[in-house]
C-alpha cells in the first residue's frame, strides 16, 4: 500500500474483514475475540467514513458553498459556450425618456470613376449607418408666483404654487427614481451615487436627502406589501429562504417569500422560529412551502413541505465523491430522471401508478443503503449529547424521514424541484452587502428589503411614477 487513496483504503479494510470472517468460519477465532473484532471493524468503518468526508474538498457542485468561495469559478457563465439560467430581467424602457432621431442624406453629386455629373440622376437605393449616443438633459422648471398689493385693503397677495412645490427647491420624480435605482437596483454605494448626480446636474445632493428618497418610497409601499402578503397566502406554493445581513455591525437575517410575480423580503434579528412567527406568513399558510430542510420550517405542520432538490443532489454528489456508495449514486439518478420526466409532462406531475412505482424504487434504494452504510455503535448509558454520524448517515436518515417532502414535486404540479427562485431573490442582497459593508440603521435596511422585493415585477422607474411620492 505505497499509494493510498479512498478506494485502496476501503479495499484493504474489506480484505481484512473478509479474512477475519473466513478464520471465524473455520473455528480458529474464539467467540470473545470475534465479538471484539466485529466491534473494532464497526468503529473503523465509521471512522473511515467520517475521515473521508473531512478530507474531501467541498465546492459549489457537491455542497452549498457558493462559487465565489471556491478556488476556481466553475459556474455556467465561466464555461465557454454556455449560457446562464438566471431570472428573466424586465427589459422595459423607463418612461421618463425621450428619443431624438434624425436622418441626414449623403448626396452623390459626381461619379467617383468617370466624374460624370449625377445631380439629376434618380436614387435607386440607400445604405444606412447609424450612431446611438446619450446626452443627459437637466430640466429646470421654474414657477414664479406674482406678489401684488391690494389697493383697497393694502393686503399683500401672492399667487399659488403647484401642489408638488412645497419649498424653494424640489427634486423631480425622475431624479428620485434614478437615485433609488442606483442605490437599490444597481447596488451602487451612497457616496458614489452622490458624486455621479453631481457630475450630471452640477448640484451636490446631501446623503441625507438621497436616503430620504428611499425612505419615502419605503413608506409609500407599505400598503402594497400588505396586499401582496394577502395574495401570497392564497397561492398554492411558496419558495422560502433566508440569508445573513449585516446591520450596524450586527448580524441580521433577510427572510424571503416568493410565489409567482410576488416577492416579499423581511429583515429580522433572528433566523429561526421566532422570526417566522413574527413575520406571520407561514403560520397562516396552508399550501406547500419549498425550502432547504431548515428545521424551523419543518416545525409547522399546517402546511405541506417540499425539499429543494438541488441541495439534495449536491449532498449526494459529495457522498459519491467521498465514499462511492452505490445507494447515493442510484438515488441521485432517480431524482434527476424523475425531475426530467415531470418537467416534460403536460400535467407537471406523475400519475398514481407512476408515483407508486417511484416510491417503491425510492424505498428500495434506501433499504440497500442501510446495508451499505457502517453500523452506528450504541450510545453509552449516561452519556449526554448525540452520537457522531457521518454526512452520509445524516443524509440517509433525512431521505428516509422526509420521503413525502422529497417527492412532493412529483405529486403536486405547483411545487418546483428546486428552491432556486428564493435563492435568486436573495442573491443581490449579498452583492449589496459586499458593496456597502453593512447598513448603519435598521430603518434603511428594512427599506432596502421592501423596495428590492417590490422591484421584482416592475422596474423602479415605473414604481416611483405611480404617484408614490405624493404622500409626504
Amino acid at each position: 500500500m505505497a499509494n493510498l487513496d479512498k478506494a485502496s483504503v476501503r479495499e484493504e479494510v474489506g480484505r481484512l474483514k473478509s479474512d477475519f470472517d473466513c478464520l471465524s468460519a473455520e473455528g480458529k477465532i474464539s467467540a470473545e475475540i470475534r465479538a471484539l473484532m466485529n466491534s473494532l471493524f464497526m468503529i473503523i468503518e465509521l471512522i473511515l467514513a467520517i475521515f473521508l468526508e473531512r478530507s474531501t474538498k467541498k465546492d459549489s457542485k457537491n455542497s452549498s458553498k457558493p462559487s465565489s468561495q471556491t478556488d476556481k469559478d466553475d459556474s455556467a457563465l465561466s464555461r465557454p459556450g454556455s449560457n446562464g439560467k438566471g431570472k428573466n430581467e424586465n427589459k422595459g424602457q423607463a418612461r421618463n425618456t425621450r428619443v431624438k432621431e434624425t436622418v441626414a442624406i449623403s448626396q452623390v453629386v459626381t461619379c467617383d470613376v468617370c466624374a460624370e455629373d449625377l445631380s439629376n440622376v434618380a436614387c435607386v437605393d440607400h445604405e444606412r449607418r447609424a450612431r446611438i449616443d446619450i446626452v443627459f438633459e437637466k430640466v429646470v422648471d421654474h414657477v414664479d408666483a406674482e406678489v401684488k398689493h391690494c389697493p383697497s385693503c393694502n393686503a399683500t397677495v401672492k399667487g399659488s404654487f403647484p401642489s408638488d412645490r412645497h419649498g424653494p427647491l424640489q427634486y423631480g420624480d425622475g431624479l428620485k427614481a434614478f437615485v433609488i435605482n442606483l442605490l437599490v437596483g444597481q447596488v451602487v454605494a451612497l457616496n458614489r451615487v452622490q458624486k455621479l448626480i453631481k457630475s450630471m446636474i452640477g448640484v451636490v445632493i446631501a446623503e441625507a436627502s438621497l436616503l430620504k428618497f428611499v425612505l419615502r418610497l419605503h413608506q409609500a409601499l407599505a400598503t402594497w406589501e400588505c396586499q401582496a402578503t394577502a395574495s401570497m397566502l392564497n397561492t398554492p406554493a411558496i419558495n422560502v429562504d433566508e440569508t445573513s445581513f449585516r446591520v450596524d455591525r450586527k448580524n441580521h437575517w433577510i427572510h424571503v417569500y416568493s410565489s409567482g410575480d410576488v416577492t416579499l423580503k423581511f429583515l429580522h434579528r433572528k433566523r429561526g422560529k421566532a422570526a417566522i412567527d413574527e413575520i406571520n406568513i407561514i403560520p397562516r399558510y396552508g399550501g406547500a412551502i419549498i425550502h432547504d430542510c431548515w428545521s424551523s420550517y419543518l416545525s409547522y405542520h399546517d402546511c405541506n413541505h417540499g425539499l429543494c432538490g438541488s441541495h439534495l443532489l449536491r449532498e449526494l454528489t459529495f457522498i459519491i465523491d467521498t465514499n462511492g456508495y452505490a445507494w447515493a449514486r442510484n438515488m441521485k439518478r432517480l431524482l434527476q430522471q424523475t425531475c426530467k420526466t415531470v418537467s416534460k409532462s403536460t400535467e407537471k406531475c406523475l400519475g398514481d401508478k407512476e408515483l407508486a412505482n417511484l416510491q417503491k424504487r425510492y424505498r428500495n434504494i434506501l433499504t440497500r443503503g442501510a446495508k451499505e452504510l457502517p453500523d452506528i455503535p450504541p450510545k453509552p448509558s449516561g452519556k449526554r449529547g448525540k452520537l457522531a454520524k457521518s454526512d452520509a448517515h445524516n443524509l440517509w436518515e433525512r431521505l428516509r424521514d422526509y420521503e413525502t417532502a422529497v417527492l412532493l414535486f412529483a405529486k403536486d404540479p405547483h411545487v418546483s424541484f428546486t428552491n432556486n427562485r428564493a435563492e435568486r431573490d436573495l442573491r443581490m442582497s449579498k452583492v449589496k452587502q459586499k458593496v456597502s459593508g453593512c447598513f448603519r440603521t435598521t430603518e434603511y435596511a428594512h427599506a432596502y428589503c421592501r423596495i428590492s422585493a417590490t422591484c421584482n415585477p416592475w422596474p423602479i422607474e415605473d414604481i416611483t411614477r405611480l404617484s408614490l411620492f405624493k404622500s409626504h
